[in-house]
C-alpha cells in the first residue's frame, strides 16, 4: 500500500521503517522540518536498535520520504496513520491537541482527494475520542462521511523501546478497531504477514484495550515491588518468591480472576490480604497497593448497592448467595454484604441457594446457624418460591439452573448480574444488566 504516517516520533518513525521493510510506499509527515530532513536522507529520527538501517535499507530502495505538507501525504496515499503524541495535562488528563489539528488537516486534504481513504489511529487515546473527536473533526473538514467517503480505525500499538521491531514483528496481538467492515478490511492487510491473534472489534474496545494492557503492567510492577519488600524485610530472596509464583500459569499468569464481576470473598481472599497487610505494618513496609485491594473490593460492594437500589425495586430476589457456585461457603461471602445493604436501604429480600439450603436441611449449615443466622429465615425453599413476585432479581453467582430461572421469569422483570451468566452473544432476557457490562 501507499501509507502515510503523521508524527514521527517513537511509533511513528518505528512503523514507517517497518512497513517500508515489508515493501509499502511510506511517506512520514511531521512538523518539525528536522525530523523530515532526517528521513528524506535515510537517517532515522530515534534511537532504537535495528531501526536506522531498516530506514536506510528503505531509503535507498525510495520507499520512503517525508514532507511537512499534510495534504501531499493523504493525496499521495491510500491510508494514514495517525502516530502523534498525546501528552498529560496539568492535571493527568489527556492532551489531545496534535491529534485534533492532524484530523484537521488530514479533513482538509480529503476535502480534495477522490476515492475511499482510511484513517486510522495509533496514538493513545481514552475510549470515546475516535468517535467525540477524531470523526467530527474528519467529517467537518473534508465535507465528506466516514464509513461513506472514508474510512476510519483505532489500531494500538503494543511497542516497546529497545525491542520495538521484534514487538512490530511478533505482537502479542493485533487490534483493530474499525468504524465498518470495508475500514477493517483494509487495514487488516498491513498486518496479513504476521501470525499474531488479530481482534476486530469496536472502536471504543480498541481504544479501551491498550489502557487495560499498560495499567495492568504498571500494577504487575508495583505488586512486584511490595511483594518483594515485604520478602526482603522477612529475610528471603524475592525473586525466588517470584519465580515460584510466575511458574503457575494456570491461576496467576492466566487470564483467571480478570473477568470482570462482583466483589472477591471467600474463606482465603480477604483473611489473607489482611494477614499480609498488617504483616506489611509491623515491618514498617509501606505497600499502598496490597492496601488498596480491600477499599476497592468494598467501593466494588457499593457501587452494586447504589445501583440496585437506583432501580427501585422494593422486593428483590437474591439467586446464588454463596461466594462460589457449587459450594455451601458463606464465610465473607460478598453477595450476604450486599443483601445486608439493600436491606438497610428498604429492600425486602428473598434468597435462594441449592448448596446452602443442602446444608441447612442437613443441619451442617454450622457458619450460617453460628455467624449469619439472620438470615436464615430470608431463604425460600425453591428458586420459583424467591422470585415470585419480585420487583427485581439479582444473581449472585454462577450456577447452571439459574440461566433457565432467569428465563423462565416473567416479561420484563429486571435482573441485574453480577457474574455474567449471559454474555459471548448469548440472547440476555429483557431489562438485563450487569455489574460492569
Amino acid at each position: 500500500m501507499n501509507i502515510s504516517v503523521f508524527g514521527l516520533g517513537y511509533v511513528g518513525a518505528v512503523v514507517a521503517g517497518c512497513f517500508a521493510r515489508d515493501g509499502h510506499t511510506v511517506i512520514g509527515v511531521d512538523v518539525r522540518s528536522s525530523k523530515v530532513d532526517m528521513l528524506n536522507r535515510g537517517v532515522s529520527p530515534i534511537v532504537e536498535p535495528g531501526l536506522p538501517e531498516l530506514i536506510a535499507a528503505g531509503w535507498r530502495q525510495g520507499l520512503i520520504r517525508a514532507t511537512g505538507d499534510a495534504e501531499e501525504a493523504v493525496l499521495a496515499s491510500d491510508i494514514s496513520l495517525i502516530c502523534v503524541g498525546t501528552p498529560s495535562t496539568a492535571d493527568g488528563g489527556l492532551q489531545t491537541d496534535f491529534l485534533e489539528s492532524v484530523c484537521a488537516e488530514i479533513g482538509a486534504a480529503l476535502a480534495k482527494k477522490p476515492g475511499y481513504h482510511v484513517v486510522v489511529d495509533r496514538s493513545t487515546i481514552l475510549p470515546g475520542t475516535v468517535e467525540g473527536k477524531m470523526i467530527p473533526l474528519l467529517e467537518r473538514h473534508s465535507g465528506k462521511r466516514a464509513g461513506v467517503d472514508f474510512g476510519v480505525a483505532m489500531n494500538p500499538e503494543f511497542l516497546r523501546e529497545s525491542s520495538a521491531i521484534k514487538d512490530f514483528d511478533e505482537p502479542p496481538k493485533t487490534v483493530i478497531g474499525e468504524y465498518d467492515e470495508r475500514t477493517g478490511d483494509v487495514v487488516a492487510q498491513l498486518y496479513a504477514r504476521l501470525s499474531a491473534p488479530l481482534f476486530r472489534t469496536s472502536i471504543r474496545v480498541a481504544e479501551m484495550v491498550k489502557y487495560a494492557d499498560n495499567v495492568f503492567h504498571a500494577l504487575k510492577i508495583v505488586f512486584g515491588n511490595e511483594i518483594g519488600s515485604i520478602a526482603k524485610a522477612c529475610g528471603m530472596d524475592s525473586h525466588e518468591v517470584m519465580r515460584i509464583f510466575c511458574a503457575d500459569r494456570k491461576l496467576n499468569i492466566s487470564p483467571a480472576y480478570l473477568r470482570p464481576g462482583f466483589a472477591y470473598g471467600g474463606s482465603c481472599l480477604p483473611k489473607d490480604l489482611r494477614a499480609l497487610t498488617h504483616h506489611a505494618r509491623t515491618l514498617g513496609i509501606a505497600v499502598p497497593v496490597l492496601d488498596g485491594i480491600g477499599s476497592s473490593n468494598e467501593a466494588h460492594i457499593q457501587r452494586a448497592t447504589g445501583e440496585i437500589l437506583d432501580l427501585g425495586a422494593r422486593t428483590v430476589a437474591f439467586l446464588g448467595v454463596a461466594f462460589k457456585a457449587g459450594t455451601d461457603d458463606l464465610r465473607e461471602t460478598p453477595n450476604l454484604e450486599l443483601v445486608k445493604r439493600l436491606r438497610a436501604g428498604g429492600c425486602t429480600v428473598r434468597l435462594y441457594d441449592g448448596p446452602v439450603l443442602d446444608s441447612i436441611q442437613a443441619g451442617t449449615a454450622f457458619y450460617l446457624e453460628e455467624h449469619l443466622a439472620e438470615y436464615k429465615p430470608l431463604f425460600a425453599a425453591t428458586a420459583a418460591e424467591a422470585v415470585a413476585g419480585a420487583d427485581l432479581v439479582v444473581v449472585g453467582n454462577a450456577a447452571p439452573e439459574f440461566r433457565k430461572i432467569i428465563q423462565d421469569l416473567p416479561p420484563r422483570t429486571p435482573v441485574y448480574d453480577l457474574v455474567r451468566l449471559f454474555g459471548n452473544g448469548d440472547m440476555a432476557p429483557d431489562n438485563y444488566r450487569g455489574i460492569c457490562w
